[in-house]
């Protein structure tokens, strides 16, 4: 593990695995650098993997105020260490970071997203509480409540009461509560104080190769918003992992990964 400095002077913990041309994991809720490394392993072979802590997880600093602008300024960072442009895949929330940074002109050469969580879009209901789910989020971080944030969060994504009392008893759970803070920069990235929907102005603006990827065991929907995104950057492709949801195996992501970066 090694640190770059970000503009603002965070560091950034970022660890590097193999040898090849230099690939960027960008990852999603409550993932530190850690949560891409079984990917990394596995495309290590053809690619330097460069998984990171963003910031707030981790290794990793966390200067206020928080900024969508300024993770992307630590992507920036990172894709500069590791030679000055770099392919970027980006892991649900981590896939709108990564879109974002593509939009606003960052070093990406070609960038594939798993299932970003966007709203679909004219969905009233789901922007509705997108919203309000922003504003409950924030009222419990301001007020330090941060396990029940987590359940907020979980409770959002469809996990069952049941499904997230397991979780507060295992392990991971502590790691989760740790990393509350970071569930508003996520909602910020994915836009939810304005419904949480694509924002497919700024995509149009992202001209390299670009492919959306989607679970075929996921919700209808999130096939639906990965082809709304395919269709909004000017060279977009969708496509569909079978027997895939959204928690995907690497195993199968791999190869997808392999042959699209590799071309």
């Amino acid at each position: 593990m090694h640190k770059v400095t970000s503009r603002d002077g965070t560091p950034i913990a970022v660890e590097r695995r193999g040898d090849g041309p230099p690939l960027i994991s960008v990852g999603g809720a409550f993932n530190d650098r850690s949560a891409g490394a079984p990917l990394a392993e596995l495309l290590a072979a053809r690619f330097t993997v460069y998984c990171y802590d963003r910031r707030g997880r981790g290794d990793s600093g966390d200067t206020q105020p928080y900024a969508v602008g300024r993770e992307i300024e630590d992507l920036q960072a990172v894709i500069a260490d590791a030679g000055g442009s770099a392919c970027v895949y980006g892991m649900s929330s981590g896939a709108a970071l990564a879109l974002e940074a593509a939009a606003r002109g960052s070093a990406i050469t070609r960038l594939a997203l798993f299932e970003p969580p966007y709203n679909p879009a004219g969905d009233g209901e789901l922007m509705r509480g997108a919203k309000e789910y922003e504003t409950k989020l924030v009222a419990l971080l301001a007020d330090r409540r941060h396990g029940e944030a987590v359940e907020l969060f979980l409770t959002v994504v469809g996990m069952s009461q049941e499904m997230i009392a397991q979780v507060r008893t295992a392990p991971m759970w502590a790691g989760m509560v740790a990393m509350a803070p970071t569930l508003a920069y996520e909602a910020a990235v994915m836009g939810d104080s304005e419904g949480g929907c694509l924002p497919a102005e700024r995509a149009a603006a992202v001209a390299v190769p670009t492919l959306v990827l989607s679970g075929g065991r996921s919700p209808q929907w999130m096939g639906q918003v990965a082809q709304q995104v395919a269709d909004a950057v000017q060279h977009g492709r969708h496509a569909v992992l079978e027997d895939q949801t959204h928690d995907v195996d690497p195993r199968a992501l791999a190869p997808v990964l392999e042959d699209f970066f590799a071309r």
